[in-house]
């Protein structure tokens, strides 16, 4: 029984493997992950990177355009935005990637038990459910409502609402992962319920997981965008994309440059990382992998 379950112990490793080796033969991928390397290692080096303090006011230069002084221009209380757009990479990237992490872990978790006991699937699933049928922007919307503004709060609204769909996806892999003939030994073995879902389920979830994760730090930079463009994200006081955007928005006419470059800088992010995640879910899946 025992040689049964070494399939799902072995198939971690050829996952790493196969998704470096297949990735070499995807263009736009590679150029993703060099965009994304590129945004990250921006918000790393922010305070050497940045000309002036991003708080730094000066109002006999306020809107002043792109020069060699202000790069990107100053706003409306003539701070530099080349550097509000430097710090804000910091936030909408930490954003993104936090919720990304949270919301992985706590789906997986709940994905897991949820997909392989019946009587907990029946419950947690029509939760699940109820939660997805309300938009992730607008229940992130409603959560905030509830709070005061700070990074941590929308960090926390936005995985709330990217949960439901992590854990559908674990969930669905579980239900044809627990009939496997390598899981029905370990169970005829007597194997614990924790070493079947860590040894033999979890290994299998990876691969889509990977993949999942890119997908849900692209659509969390976006709604921490529009939460901080309504108002209901970020504070004032700390320079984002989606704060920089909608400090402008009354200016676009006389001084589109304000929400041109944060724009800008958003999508190319956003760009990047379903580029990689398009890549890393041809890399990974074995149907695709075989026709190419």
């Amino acid at each position: 029984m025992s040689t049964l379950a070494l399939p799902a112990a072995r198939s971690t490793s050829p996952t790493w493997l196969r998704l470096r080796n297949a990735l070499r033969r995807h263009p736009t991928a590679i150029v993703g992950a060099a965009v994304l390397g590129i945004m990250i290692l921006v918000a790393l080096f922010a305070p050497w990177l940045g000309t002036i303090d991003p708080q730094a006011v000066a109002p006999l230069r306020r809107l002043k355009p792109p020069s060699a002084e202000y790069w990107f221009g100053s706003d409306m209380l003539g701070r530099d935005v080349y550097s509000r757009v430097i710090y804000g990479a910091r936030v909408s990237l930490a954003v993104g990637i936090a919720v990304a992490l949270f919301s992985t872990f706590v789906g997986l978790a709940i994905g897991l038990v949820t997909g392989y006991i019946r009587w907990v699937d029946a419950i947690v699933m029509r939760i699940m459910d109820g939660l997805m049928s309300i938009p992730s922007v607008l229940l992130a919307i409603a959560l905030m409502a509830l709070t005061r503004a700070s990074i941590g709060n929308v960090i926390l609204a936005i995985t709330l609402a990217e949960v439901p769909r992590v854990v559908r996806l674990v969930r669905s892999l579980v239900l044809t992962l627990r009939e496997q003939p390598y899981v029905e030994a370990a169970v005829a073995a007597g194997t614990t319920l924790p070493r079947i879902l860590t040894r033999h389920i979890l290994p299998n979830t990876v691969a889509p997981l990977l993949v999942q994760a890119t997908y849900v730090c692209a659509s969390a930079m976006i709604t921490e965008a529009i939460l901080s463009f309504i108002g209901a994200g970020t504070p004032p006081n700390i320079p984002s994309w989606g704060n920089i955007m909608a400090e402008a928005r009354s200016l676009f006419q006389i001084a589109g440059y304000l929400i041109l470059f944060p724009g800008i800088c958003l999508s190319l992010t956003v760009l990047a990382i379903n580029l990689l995640g398009d890549g890393m879910r041809d890399a990974l899946d074995p149907r695709l992998a075989r026709r190419m």
